[in-house]
């Protein structure tokens, strides 16, 4: 099948210096030694500018350049061999060999789709190339359409046993961190710092909503002060700068307002009297190792997951269970669902929708609401009334 954006059939089209395209990136009158390794590198040169052109990030365009070289390595052919029984094999292999989510193996498929149409398209000049090269017929086609790829039919794709904790539970995971810190000060072991540290770390992510890498990321400097709320002091409110990216571009940043006193007196400390004591008072993180280093995510998901298995919890709950937690119970105590939304930093409602899983008693109240017009106040048939 030739790609309709091809060209041909139509006459060739007129060359453009368009970043990315052929004749800018292929070089004229050298002999090759492998000339089809040297068409591989010199398209994937001109997709890196294509990409960059349109203001990509450089680990997107990496990360995707990586992928399409795993998928050349798998099928062992060149891309303009490629066909879409390929993508059927290895998108099978994905899932059924590499148990990758579905939102995964879509987002692999995408990366292929792209760089399959750039090197279709006839502007970029990729097709006539190969042709010239190799001989008639040998030209890239477009391998990934709707029937050989996952579709995208639900708005929320991750683990279904995926929740958050209940109340009892997050008492108990942040009352056992706190224990932590108390059994290294009386067996006078190292690790007293650590154990506080954490222990006000999870507090953070829970008490302000956030994810792992939005934690780990945070710096001194983001607390700023609230007019509205001043009895937090400088901590009425957080920048975050980390947020989720949209594929392709910079971290998203927003302000999360402080809602929790327990939790701002929690940081506060931390910051005022037990950050010092690392010793490293010119570095700008937040969470500092006793080397001076920065909490990395993988280290705050080890933490969190010794905590668990000690009390005994169900291997479901993550880190993101905190963040999970902070939108249901907000929910749960009446707050208002557009405040929620902004201070996770999710753009629609439904995005929030999905982290909301409110508690039976919540649900029995509502449904108590919801009854009192019909059943009367007493809960009754009305015929009392």
């Amino acid at each position: 099948m030739i790609c309709p954006l091809s060209g041909r059939g139509e006459g060739r089209l007129r060359r453009v210096d368009l970043a990315g395209a052929a004749h800018l990136e292929l070089v004229s009158g050298v002999i090759q030694l492998r000339p089809e390794d040297a068409m591989v590198e010199a398209m994937l040169r001109g997709w890196r500018a294509q990409q960059t052109a349109r203001g990509l990030r450089e680990e997107t365009i990496a990360e995707r350049e990586r992928l399409v070289r795993q998928f050349q390595v798998f099928t062992n052919e060149y891309p303009w061999r490629w066909t879409p029984a390929h993508v059927d094999e290895w998108s099978l292999s994905l899932t059924g060999e590499r148990h990758l989510a579905p939102a995964t193996v879509r987002a692999y498929q995408g990366t292929l789709r792209i760089f399959s149409e750039f090197l279709c398209d006839g502007r970029y000049g990729w097709a006539v190339a190969c042709e010239e090269e190799f001989g008639p017929g040998e030209h890239p086609v477009a391998i990934v359409h709707e029937w050989n790829s996952i579709a995208h039919l639900q708005a929320y794709e991750g683990d279904p046993e995926g929740r958050p904790l209940t109340r009892k539970e997050l008492q108990r995971f942040l009352d056992y961190a706190d224990d932590q810190v108390d059994r290294a000060l009386r067996g006078k072991r190292k690790g007293a710092l650590a154990a506080y540290r954490d222990a006000t770390l999870f507090k953070v992510m829970y008490g302000w909503g956030l994810r792992r890498t939005e934690t780990s990321k945070l710096d001194i400097v983001d607390w700023g002060r609230n007019p509205a709320a001043p009895q937090f002091g400088r901590f009425g409110s957080l920048h975050v700068r980390y947020g989720k990216a949209k594929r392709g571009q910079p971290p998203r940043r927003r302000n999360v307002l402080s809602v929790f006193g327990w939790a701002v007196e929690a940081v506060s400390d931390y910051v005022e009297n037990v950050r010092p004591r690392f010793g490293f008072a010119d570095h700008p993180a937040l969470w500092v190792t006793e080397r001076g280093g920065r909490v990395k995510p993988p280290e705050i998901n080890a933490r969190f997951v010794s905590y668990r298995e000690a009390l005994g919890l169900p291997r479901t709950l993550s880190p993101h269970s905190l963040r999970h937690s902070y939108v249901t119970h907000n929910t749960e105590d009446g707050v208002d669902r557009r405040f929620i939304q902004v201070q996770v930093g999710h753009e629609s409602d439904s995005s929030t929708a999905i982290y909301t899983h409110v508690s039976d008693d919540f649900m029995n109240t509502a449904l108590r609401k919801a009854l009192a017009p019909v059943l009367g106040p007493a809960g009754t048939d009305g015929k009392d009334r």
